[in-house]
């Protein structure tokens, strides 16, 4: 089984994605570190601060490597793993202001900030998720997330 966690930076991927492994025995996978460490990073973006993955060998690198096994996987990338090998795609979201204050205090700068507030707003994340072919499940992470998890599994 694979469920993915996918979700605008600071909504609380990470720490809902290992609650999840957790409670569910499933293993915890860092998407960026899969990709480090499989090759599929084919440059960096200076003005986002991150690794660019190559999109395209991302669901074979996946599919190849977690076949029958139970993962969650964490990235605010993980809705462009190809929909026909994951199980449960999750969009995480939490309050405008809450997700300023967390930005903050990771300490990103006004414009990484503005630009994470705005792709929260857009919701786009969830919706490049559908677009892609799934049907997202939504949990909001300023909320009870142990009910809404009820519900899931």
């Amino acid at each position: 089984m694979v469920i993915i966690v996918t979700g605008t930076p600071g909504t609380g991927k990470t720490t809902l994605s290992k609650l999840i492994a957790k409670e569910k025995e499933f293993e915890y996978v860092d998407l960026n570190t899969f990709a480090r460490n499989n090759n599929l990073v084919i440059g960096f973006d200076e003005e986002r601060n991150c690794d660019i993955i190559d999109e395209d060998k991302l669901s074979d690198s996946i599919e190849n490597a977690f076949k029958d096994k139970k993962v969650v996987i964490d990235s605010h990338m993980s809705h462009y793993i190809d929909p026909e090998i994951v199980d449960i795609c999750i969009v995480t979201k939490c309050d405008l202001k809450e997700l300023k204050a967390r930005l903050e205090k990771r300490g990103y700068k006004e414009e990484k900030v503005r630009e994470n507030l705005d792709s929260e707003i857009f919701d786009t994340c969830n919706v490049e998720a559908i677009e892609e072919g799934y049907k997202p499940i939504i949990i909001w992470t300023d909320k009870n997330v142990d009910e809404q998890l009820k519900s899931i599994f």
